[in-house]
């Protein structure tokens, strides 16, 4: 297992991000994003990129579903936790992820990812049209494009974020990163809705904003 480290560590980004996860033992389930479960599990493994990993929950089932990982996040705090959770966990393949630090504000990927995932990438440091565009240029072609948020209409009562600009809906998605063709076929675009407890312990139901895509091998 590698765990990189560049120069994200000294961002104002990063630094948010590092407070929030101090803040708490544990800030996500340890549970996989179930709509990445239900959208790659019939894929191909290859070489996947999870993009603002946090505590490691999907690269480790992308890993055990025999993908070899490249996991990202701005956080230094975060990365650190993955990569623990990875090692005393049990999880036997955890050798096959690679854990780095980049900000998505200032890295792009290669195009040479059989699937990226881009589970909630929703900051008020970056917009989302930069984030989903930086995971868009790592597909490969062939590859597939795996977008969820929440859905602007689907979020918790009572929070902050009403009105707020850093979110999306699965239009908008596409829309935006004109996933169309010749370089883009949708296989996916819907909004699911399922259970969920706000941060104050509410239940209510939460909307996953939903894009799946295949990068088109386009001829020359």
């Amino acid at each position: 297992m590698t765990h990189h480290t560049h120069d994200a560590g000294d961002t104002d980004h990063a630094r948010m991000w590092d407070e929030m996860y101090s803040a708490r033992p544990q800030v996500w389930s340890g549970r996989p994003n179930p709509q990445l479960v239900k959208e790659a599990e019939g894929l191909k493994p290859g070489k996947a990129l999870d993009l603002g990993c946090g505590e490691g929950a999907d690269s480790l089932w992308l890993a055990e579903q025999g993908w070899t990982v490249t996991a990202v996040d701005v956080s230094a705090v975060a990365l650190e936790r993955a990569r623990e959770h990875a090692s005393t966990s049990g999880h036997v393949h955890g050798g096959r992820i690679s854990w780095e630090q980049h900000d998505l504000s200032e890295w792009t990927p290669e195009p040479e990812f059989a699937l990226v995932s881009a589970q909630f990438l929703h900051s008020p440091a970056l917009p989302w049209q930069q984030a989903l565009a930086t995971a868009a240029a790592g597909v490969a072609p062939g590859g597939t494009l795996l977008v969820v948020g929440h859905h602007p209409e689907h979020l918790p009562p009572g929070g902050s974020h009403e009105g707020s600009d850093m979110f999306f809906t699965q239009d908008d998605v596409v829309a935006e990163l004109r996933l169309e063709a010749p370089q883009w076929q949708v296989e996916v675009c819907t909004v699911r809705e399922r259970n969920a407890t706000a941060p104050d312990g509410q239940d209510f139901t939460a909307g996953d904003a939903v894009v799946r895509a295949t990068r088109l091998v386009t001829g020359t």
